[in-house]
């Protein structure tokens, strides 16, 4: 038997049913012996940080929500293995119910490329904020106080924000996470 060839292809997953979609279809491809046809299954996700009862919390999320990327061959019974999964919708193709149609390698390397891209970088935040916005302080000892952004600094990721407590003005600094922008 010569070399399978396998290519990369998008199966459509109910939304927020990624992760069992994955383990039920790793748990099938031990269970029928599919792993010459069946190489990698991943969810594209990204890192996001949200604040907690005041601590910052990382969160990973599909940032593809609805799909899994697969990379098979989908040669005899595969195609119906991946179909019979629960929570999969079908294949990413041309026509409905058509023939799955590969991702070009452009994307595959693209997509791969942003989820190693996402998983180095996890304390990569964009900046949020501008001088002159209105913020108000969310944690720490001035909490719900409001003030202005006189000055970023990125490398730190810390805002220098002008409050006014007990009528004074006064310069606070704070990091991106003690504050949001004002509405």
């Amino acid at each position: 038997m010569g070399e399978i060839k396998k290519r990369w292809y998008v199966v459509r997953a109910v939304s927020g049913k990624e992760k069992k979609v994955k383990e039920y279809l790793e748990l099938e491809i031990t269970r029928l012996k599919l792993n010459d046809f069946i190489d990698q299954v991943l969810i594209p996700t990204e890192k996001v940080f949200q604040i907690r009862n005041g601590k910052k919390v990382s969160k990973e999320r599909a940032y593809l929500p609805g799909y899994v990327l697969i990379e098979a061959a989908l040669v005899g019974e595969v195609p119906h293995v991946i179909k019979g999964i629960p929570n999969v919708i079908g294949f990413l193709g041309t026509e409905k119910g058509g023939e799955p149609v590969p991702m070009r390698l452009s994307e595959v390397n693209r997509i791969l490329g942003k989820v190693d891209e996402l998983s180095e970088s996890e304390e990569e935040m964009k900046i949020p904020f501008v001088v002159g916005e209105s913020v108000k302080v969310i944690d720490g000892p001035f909490n719900n106080f409001s003030g202005v952004i006189d000055e970023i600094n990125e490398e730190k990721k810390k805002l220098k924000v002008m409050v006014k407590i007990f009528g004074r003005k006064n310069l606070l600094e704070l990091s991106y996470m003690q504050v949001e922008k004002e509405i």
